[in-house]
């Protein structure tokens, strides 16, 4: 099956490089990075490492993440990850297998499953998770551990859940919406460490009430009866 990666970037001159080189070949064929409105050379990086660049200044991981998949070259699957080096592009390979042996639709990587290194997960984002995944076993029946953002998914499921959350509920409206149809869904352990420069999201107070309301907001929103044909 065709892979492409997608990996939404700002500002990650020092990381994305890394990102790129240790994703696995030919596993991987294509790899994207959206820049999107970076102010330093990581699009520069990411074209050296052999990467397609595709800008993108508006912002929103959503929309970042919505503008890769646009550009992806007859992929038949959509690996995500982020371009910090705090994943462990090495492991695609295990993200990948479940759908690639034909065995699940989407897959997360779980990295309260796995090895985390000590602080790469704060405690608000632990309790978040733990929280949001409780939350998404109560309302639609997945058994999962994390929301973790490196993931892939079929191509031709991702088209059909008709994604409009533009910022940092992407990932969760993937999930609610993919169990809603009754996707497979599977989790696999992933490691975890420390990223390459400052968090934009868990490193903000600003970043993690947002990235708070728009997880919990999503989850609930589509689990309301008049969200069903969504």
């Amino acid at each position: 099956m065709r892979v492409t990666a997608v990996i939404p970037a700002r500002n990650e001159e020092y990381a994305i490089g890394k990102v790129i080189d240790a994703l696995p070949r030919p596993v991987v064929g294509q790899v994207i990075v959206v820049d999107n409105g970076s102010t330093d050379n990581t699009a520069d990086v990411a074209r050296a490492a052999g990467a397609m660049v595709v800008a993108d200044p508006r912002p929103g991981y959503g929309r970042a993440c919505a503008v890769g998949v646009a550009a992806a070259e007859n992929a038949e699957v959509i690996l995500f990850l982020d371009g910090d080096y705090s994943d462990f592009p090495e492991e695609a390979s295990s993200i990948l297998a479940p759908i690639l042996e034909g065995r699940a639709d989407l897959v997360i990587g779980s990295r309260l499953r796995g090895r985390s290194e000590p602080g790469a997960l704060p405690p608000h984002q632990l309790f978040g998770n733990w929280l949001a995944s409780r939350l998404m076993r109560l309302l639609y029946g997945m058994r999962i551990t994390d929301l973790g953002p490196f993931r892939a998914i079929r191509s031709d499921l991702l088209a059909s859940l008709d994604m409009r959350e533009m910022t940092y509920g992407w990932p969760t409206e993937m999930m609610v919406k993919a169990a809603r149809r009754g996707a497979r869904i599977v989790e696999v352990p992933v490691s975890y460490r420390t990223r390459i420069g400052r968090s934009k999201i868990s490193g903000t107070v600003r970043g993690t009430v947002l990235t708070t309301y728009y997880i919990f907001g999503v989850t609930l929103r589509y689990a309301l009866p008049w969200r069903r044909h969504a």
